[in-house]
Formats: structure tokens, sequence, C-alpha cells
């Protein structure tokens, strides 16, 4: 031991260099150490105040704008994933990104919809997941408002109108608000003035408080002042407004100077002109707009609204609203109509009066013309013939549709049509105001004015194309005038390639680029009635056939065996198109192993009988038909699987020197039989921070069992630096994966009782009987009422604490005592610095008209018949957990024994939870209140003990 701290000395002289290490001890084995998750919330960040002694539930209180911080620590092997979500809060928002998947949840600036209940799950695959929550309480205090209403009524059998004023106080807070008002300096309370009444409406639950003033006198005109406090919750100052309440206040009224509607052309520029015309104090203007947002190039100048270049999307109502806390607000509004022609189309329907769908001589032809007018009152409609005004006549009736039916429509009927009938019309639509470019539309009836046709040609359905690939669809449209083409999918409940149910061709070809297996089917076109004749939709169907390579499993897989043992590759087809031709081909890299085709199997298989060193690598199965080849991968390998760090071994880091401390790394090897024994690990560590690692080999003699627990000791580390392990298995066929994990140093112990071994804690073999392991979930349903905790200290019915059972037998002054582990550090350097002080804490539950005492003794190293007295309580202290508080001053090895006897009768059950050992005094509130609130009597020990060093027997070298 000597010599190898020499040598670890020895190494930095020469090198000059801190980080160089030296590190060795024993390589232990123990037996499987797979466990359960167990999960604790802790908090940092910014609270103002947390609720822990609640069995009930956790409360973390934050102000807003603070950092909100939790941190999840969670138990179990393998190491167990961490997952926090959110239930809703004063709001019903959940997290933006559903959930959090690091142990710490960190939130800046949080807002007020942010509380809630937050949960950490942890879950590593054996038993139940373990779930612990904390709710998080925001707290903030806006302005508050004040806002002044009349009420003028006539009294019965007088002739005087009573004058009353309410003045109304809201302000939006958490916690409650509390209001108070002055008048001037005058604070008003209730009953100290007959003419003052104060009150809070019974629905607004504590938001709201109202100063009533009655029959207004002389002295009522002042000054009022509205303070709003949370008192000083969080820091949070109180909040003050005021109101100048004089005989001349009034409500605001306004007017506008413009008129309503306005109908403008797009391109011009607005102002609407809000001005008030009453009001004390004088109201302030506000825009705002009925549907969305004001238009960001919009220019306020106080009542003053300008938008320059307006445009259709800019029209709608617009509203100025006057306010100035004094009655309701004041509200004007008027309407912006932009002018727009757009959409014309048109449709000629051949005589209605006979099934006939040609035009024909001595037949009724109607021609029909839309668009979409804003505003539609000012639309108007000429017709021309040949490029000549036509008017309505007796064989050439005009007219225009209802605007309910059809709105923006006109119809031109040719009666009993002539051979000189024949000719282009024009349809032109223009708003009576101007500023708008005309829509002209242009129909051609003539003797080869037909109605359509579609036909596929015979090459193009089906169509048979490949995926990826681009396609165009092909319906042929025959008539005069051409219609638009309307295409879809065949079943009606599938949506078209661009999600829409339904598209539009001018020419009759859908083009679709990108084509996926899903688009394949059959697909519809048919004629509209626009730009067309308005008869019975024409319509044709196009099939399409998409062909697409193999899709086939496992894409990758990763076999690891070791040598001289069998495996057997299979590649599976799921779908192809076309599945009639298909091959396959397996390959070691570049070399060639098997070809074959398909007969009704639906996979492939090659095996290896015998694993040696040429058969590792990576084999592909290529299952290939017309359209390409789908491709499963199996990666064939003797490396052996990465070891994982076991997280919870108790008190890993121990201290032998002031500045230097040990640390026990511990970890197990996952699936150790699934390749050649593992021979050593390669061990590397390298201080944070650093590029260079330092590496030596640990020998392993012997098979690994699965879940083995192996222990090896890390020495001359220096405090406080943290350091990066770096685990590498090893076999004869060469290093396998490596895992990493970063060691840090802690000068604290904490013990919850939640893993097996209850952190080392024993009973003691002289006692009258034992501490038992208890959590309200798990506890016999014949358990004594009226004594012992509802949950364990956290608030969570599923975690564990230690309690003493006082039912029968048990008899009255019996003991138990259970045993700490031994905590240990180096004698005192004489030449260095005092030694650290140590906060010894726990939590104690003594509820039950039964309650005997708990005592806390400490046992001093080569002491095993003295105990020194460190901490005792008596009596019924509630059903509560209370928390105990000691300073103690470590220079030696020692345990800590908690006591616990038995009452009067079986309703004095005594629980412990949450031993803490930390660095540093207890803080002096911990000392001075909760120790004696909770009536116990503490006993400050500056008896030199401690550190967060456990002597475990794990050290010595066994299996």
């Amino acid at each position: 031991w000597l010599s190898l701290i020499r040598i670890a000395f020895t190494m930095r002289m020469i090198h000059g260099k801190i980080e160089y290490l030296c590190f060795f001890l024993y390589l232990v084995f123990l037996p499987d150490s797979t466990a359960p998750p167990t999960v604790r919330i802790v908090h940092s960040g910014l609270a103002c105040n947390i609720e822990e002694e609640r069995y009930s539930e956790r409360v973390y209180t934050i102000r807003e704008g603070e950092t909100l911080e939790l941190t999840c620590l969670v138990t179990g092997h393998p190491r167990p994933q961490i997952r926090w979500t959110k239930t809703a809060g004063s709001a019903s928002d959940r997290f933006q990104d559903s959930s959090v998947f690091n142990e710490t949840l960190r939130i800046t600036n949080i807002q007020r919809h942010q509380g809630g209940r937050y949960y950490c799950k942890a879950e590593n695959g054996l038993g139940s997941p373990a779930i612990k929550s904390i709710r998080v309480d925001v707290y903030y205090l806006d302005d508050p408002v004040v806002t002044v209403h009349q009420s003028i009524g006539e009294a019965k059998e007088q002739f005087y109108y009573e004058r009353t004023v309410f003045l109304r106080c809201v302000a939006n807070s958490n916690p409650p608000v509390r209001y108070s008002w002055r008048r001037g300096q005058e604070v008003l309370l209730q009953g100290s003035d007959k003419g003052v009444e104060i009150y809070e409406p019974f629905f607004t639950q504590g938001e709201t408080k109202i100063l009533k003033l009655k029959n207004l006198r002389p002295q009522d005109y002042a000054n009022y002042s509205c303070i709003a406090s949370v008192r000083n919750v969080c820091n949070i100052p109180d909040k003050m407004v005021s109101f100048r309440l004089s005989n001349k206040t009034a409500s605001p009224s306004i007017k506008l100077l413009v008129d309503d509607p306005i109908v403008v052309n797009p391109g011009e520029a607005i102002t609407l002109v809000c001005v008030t015309t009453g009001g004390e104090p004088a109201p302030s203007l506000t825009w705002v707009r009925s549907f969305g947002t004001l238009p960001e190039k919009t220019v306020l100048n106080g009542g003053t609204l300008t938008i320059p270049a307006i445009t259709s999307e800019d029209a709608g109502t617009y509203s100025c609203i006057a306010n100035n806390n004094v009655g309701n607000p004041a509200k004007k509004s008027t309407n912006i109509i932009v002018r727009a022609l757009k959409k014309g189309r048109f449709w000629i329907t051949p005589d209605p009066y006979h099934k006939d769908d040609n035009i024909q001589i001595g037949r009724e032809v109607k021609i029909s013309c839309q668009v979409e007018a804003v505003p539609s009152e000012e639309l108007t409609f000429s017709w021309f013939k040949n490029g000549r005004p036509l008017r309505s006549s007796e064989r050439m009736v005009i007219t225009q549709t209802d605007p309910d039916v059809s709105p923006g429509t006109t119809n031109l009927d040719i009666i009993d049509l002539k051979f000189t009938d024949f000719g282009t019309y024009t349809c032109v639509a223009s708003l009576k105001g101007g500023g708008i470019s005309d829509i002209s539309i242009d129909v051609n009836i003539s003797s080869s004015t037909v109605p359509p046709n579609l036909t596929v040609p015979q090459e193009k359905s089906p169509l048979v194309t490949r995926e990826g690939d681009t396609i165009e669809l092909q319906c042929q449209v025959t008539g005069k005038p051409k219609p638009i083409i309307l295409w879809s999918r065949a079943d009606k409940e599938v949506a078209m390639p661009d999600g829409s149910m339904q598209m539009e061709s001018y020419d009759g070809t859908l083009r679709i680029v990108n084509v996926s297996r899903e688009m394949s089917g059959m697909y519809r076109c048919q004629t509209s009635q626009y730009n067309g004749f308005n008869v019975k939709p024409r319509e044709a169907l196009v099939q399409l056939i998409v062909q697409y390579p193999p899709t086939v499993e496992p894409a990758f897989l990763e076999i690891r065996q070791g040598q001289e043992r069998s495996v057997t590759m299979s590649c599976r087809v799921l779908r192809a198109y076309p599945i009639r031709v298909l091959t396959y081909e397996w390959r070691l890299g570049n070399k060639l192993l098997r070809t074959g085709q398909f007969d009704s199997q639906e996979y492939t298989e090659y095996p290896v009988k015998s694993l040696s060193n040429e058969n590792y690598g990576v084999y592909n199965c290529s299952i290939i038909n017309e359209a390409g080849a789908g491709r499963c991968s199996f990666l064939v390998t003797g490396k052996a699987y990465a070891p994982e760090f076991y997280y919870d071994t108790y008190n890993p880091v121990w201290q032998n020197r002031h500045r230097v401390y040990s640390y026990s790394l511990q970890w197990t090897q996952m699936n150790p039989d699934a390749v050649d024994r593992i021979v050593a690990y390669r061990l590397g560590i390298r201080q944070a921070g650093q590029q260079r690692w330092w590496e030596q080999e640990i020998k392993i003699n012997g098979n690994i069992q699965k879940g083995e627990l192996i222990t090896y000791n890390l020495t001359e580390l220096i405090k406080p630096e943290a350091y990066e392990v770096r685990l590498t298995p090893l076999t004869k066929f060469g290093e396998g994966d490596s895992t990493i994990r970063v060691i840090k140093y802690s000068g604290e112990f904490h013990c919850g009782f939640e893993d097996g071994n209850i952190c080392l804690f024993t009973q003691d073999d002289t006692d009258n009987f034992d501490w038992t392991k208890q959590s309200t979930a798990t506890r016999n349903t014949k358990y004594t009422p009226n004594t012992g905790p509802n949950a364990d200290r956290s608030g969570s019915k599923e975690g564990f604490y230690m309690y003493i059972e006082t039912s029968r037998p048990r008899l009255e002054g019996e003991k138990a005592r259970l045993l700490s582990p031994v905590f240990s550090i180096a004698p005192k350097n004489p030449y260095g610095p005092s030694n650290t002080a140590y906060c010894f804490s726990f939590f104690y539950h003594m509820y039950g008209q039964h309650i005997g005492v708990l005592n806390v003794y400490l046992r001093l190293k080569g002491q095993t018949t003295i105990e020194n007295p460190l901490w005792s309580s008596s009596g019924n202290k509630g059903q509560r957990w209370n928390e105990a508080h000691v300073n103690i001053y470590p220079i030696t090895s020692f345990q800590l024994i908690f006591e616990g006897i038995r009452g009067p009768g079986i309703e004095g059950d005594i629980a412990i939870d949450d031993v803490s050992i930390a660095e540093g005094e207890c803080a002096k509130q911990d000392l001075t209140t909760k120790n004696s609130v909770d009536g116990a009597v503490g006993i400050l020990v500056h008896i030199w003990l401690f550190p967060v060093i456990v002597l475990i027997s794990i050290l010595s070298p066994r299996r």
C-alpha cells in the first residue's frame, strides 16, 4: 500500500502534473445487482419556498420570471431512463416538447401558465416504473386597475336623486391579493366612515375589491389609492394605483370623422379619424380589428389610423375604443370595403326544354357569365356581340341572377337560335366606382360549338411507373369550347397526391411528381360546367400501377457471437410489386456467397456453422425485382457488449488523505455469455477537460455471471476534481464496446431506505426487536390505525421508510436499534487546515397516543461500549414528518445509532426517513426552528467526527 502511494507521488514529481494517476486496489465481484428503479426529486434554482413537511404533497413556490430547476435522482440497475411530464396548472398547457428526458428539468423565466404538477418517471424494465411528483406554484402580482361606475336611481316617497359611485379595484395574482384603500393619506376601513362601504363581490373569488361611496359628499371628491398586496411572498412588492374623483368625472364619448362603410380601391391610402367628445379624466384611444390584428403597415397617431396601399386582405371592421376607467368604454366602428373583381367563368346551357346536349337552330341557348365582385352592389355587366353592344330584346333576353342563388351571375338567353346569331359573345364585368380593371369573357357560338367528350388513349391506361418517377395521367377532351377537367380518386374518400380531394386541369393532363406506392389505383377525370357546356359531366377512368422494390426486414441487425459457434441469418420480404419475379443474393463484403429465386416462401436464410475470424463482417442479402432491390444487412461480430456502470454504489467516495480521495467504481457486464469469455477490461481515466487518457488492463479470472457486480477501486484522485472513466471489455476477438461515465467528488451521504440493502444500515443484535422497512402501499391491511405515517417523507405512498412496530407482543420499554454503516476519515493533518463541519439531518414521524422515545447516539471508533447521546425526542408530534438537524465535526470513524423505545400501548409506531450528512454546517434556521418547534431535544455535538466515507466489507478481495 505504501509503495503504491510512493509511486503516485514520484510520478507527480517527475512530470509536474497532478493528473497523472496511479489507480489500483482490489477487484471485487458481488452477487446479482439488478434492482428496480426508485426516484427522488430535489430542487435548486430560485425557489422562494418549498413545503417539505406536508405528507400529502410537495409544493415548490417560485416567483414569475425566475428559474425553475428540478432534479430527478434515481437508483436502480440497469440505469433507469428518466422522463419528466406535466399536468395542467393554472392553465391547461403541457410541455411544449411533450416531455423532457434529462435528469434536470430547467425552465428559465418561468411564467404563470407553467405552474402545475410535474412528474418524474423512471423505468428500467424491472418491476413497475417509479414515479414522484412535485407541485410548482408560480407567484405573481399584476398592476392593479381601478374602474369607476355610477348608479342613479329614484328613491321612493322622496324627490331627490341619490348619486352613488363604485370604485372597483382588480389585480391578477397568486396567491390571492389583499386590498386596502386610501383617500388622500387617510386609510379607509369598513365602518370607519358611514358614507363608505368596502366589500368583495361573492362571485370574484377575492380578485376584486369595491369601494362604495354612498350619496356623494364634498369630502368624497378626492384622490383615491388602491394598494394590492400578496404579503411580500417571494419578495413581491405591493403595487398601488390612484384615481382622482371630482365633480367633473365622466365616462368617455367619441365620434368617427369617417363614413360607414368606406369603399376604396386597392392601393389607396385610407385614414380613419377618431376624436373624443367627452370624458374626465381624458380617455385613451385604441384601434382594433374585428378579426385578427391590425395590418403590420398600419400607422397610428393618437386617434388617427392610416393604412397605406390598402389590399383586399386589409378589409374588415375597424373599431375605435375610448377608455378612462370610468363607466364602460366607448366604441365606434366602421367597415372598410376594398373593391375587387376576380374569377371570371362562363358556361353554355343548350335548350333546357329538350334532352339534347347539342346546340340546334330554332332552339334556345343560354350563355351564363359569373365573377366574384366586392362590393357586389356595384357590379354591372355589359354584353357584346362581335364587339358591338347588345341590348335586351324579345329574342336576346339579358337577365341577372338572384344574388342569393348565384351571386355575380348574368345570363343571355337566345330564343329561337338562327344562323345569323352565330358569333362571338362577350360578357364584360365592371364596378361602378371604377379604379378596377374590367373582366371580359368571350364565348363563341357557331356550328362547331359542340358538347365535350372524354377519352383515355389506349396506351395510357393502365399506366405502369416506378416509385420516385414523374408521371402524367391523360384524358383527351374534345368539343368546343374545351371545359376545365376535374381530377379525383375513384375512391372518393382517398385524397389526391397534393392532399386535396380534387385538382383542376386545363388540358386534361394530371402531372404527379415523385410517385409513391400509395398513389396506385384508379383516377377519375370529368368535365366541369365552367368554360364549357352546362350538361351532365363526362368522365373517364385511368389506372395507375406503381412498381416498387421489395421492402425487407431486418434492414440492419447486429449479431454478436463467439468463435466456433453457429449463427443463422434470415431476410424476409414484407411487400413488393411486382412480386412474381423475386431473386436473392447473399454477400460477405464483396464476396458472393449464394444466389437463388423465391418460390412460395417469403424469406431466405444463410447459416454459418462454425464462426472463425474469416466469417466475421457485414453480410448483405439483396432481394430483387423489376423495380429494384431491398437489402438486409447483418453485422456479425465477436465484440463484447459494453459494460454498464453501477450508479447506486453506497458511498463510493472516501477520503484516505487530506488532498486526495478514492472512488469505488462498480459495473456489470451486459450479456456476458453472448461472445467469448472476457479476459480483461481496459480502464482509461482522465481528468475532466483534459485530452490524454491513462490506461491499464484489469485481468479477469473465470467467467463473469449475468448481473454480477464488479468493483474496482480508484485511488489518488485529487479533490475536488472530476474524472472521466472509460471501460472496454477485451476478448480473444479483440476490443468490445466501451462505456464512459464521470465520477465526481461528493461530501454528502443520503439514504431514503429505497434500495434493497437499506444503505448498509444493520439491526443491532443486542436489542429486543428490529426496525422494519415499510411503505404505505405494501403495509399489512391489518395495521394499527391512528399511528404511523400515511406516506414516506416525500409524500409518496410507494416510497419506503424505517419504523418500529409496537403492536403485541412488544412490551413497554423494549428497544429497537438501527446501526448506520461505519463512516471513516483519515487522521487529522497537524499541519493542514482544520476539519470541515458537517450537517447531520433526518426526518422522523411520531404520531399516536402511546408514542415512546426516539434517541440518536454516536458511537466512536474504538469505543464500542460507549455511546454519546446526540439527539432525543418523545411524545406525540402529530400526523406529519418533522426534520432534525445537528452539527458534527469529525476527526475519527463513527456510527450513528437510531434507538426506538416502545411506549405504553400499541399506538406508538415511530418512523425515520431521508438520513443525510452533508459538508458544511447546518443552516441556522434549521437548527433553531425545526428542532425546537417539533419539541425535539437537539444536542449540538462538537465531537470531531465524520466525512462521507464508508469502510465497507466489500473492499476485501472476494467473489
